[in-house]
């Protein structure tokens, strides 16, 4: 017959196998994204970056850089060009 384990070993057990949700700030989203941008990145924030981000994060954040990147470049090229 299989022993049942104790109170305090069964909580241990369902902590273990519990994993709470941690949400990214802005301000991480902005720095995965920047990072992804210019591709560089140590595999250890890539893989936190993985368990914290949530997909559509990733696409708002890229979407908003991607927008600031071009309007940097228009407001640029106008400014050397005027």
């Amino acid at each position: 017959m299989a022993k049942k384990p104790s109170v305090r070993n069964r909580w241990i057990i369902l902590s273990n196998e519990v994993k709470e949700e941690t949400k990214a700030s802005p301000l991480q989203v902005a720095k995965a994204v920047f990072s992804a941008f210019t591709g560089i990145r140590k595999k250890s924030e890539h893989e936190a970056d993985i368990e914290r981000l949530k997909p559509m994060q990733i696409v708002i954040g890229g979407l908003i850089g991607g927008a600031l990147f071009v309007l940097s470049v228009v407001f640029l090229v106008r400014m050397v060009t005027s």
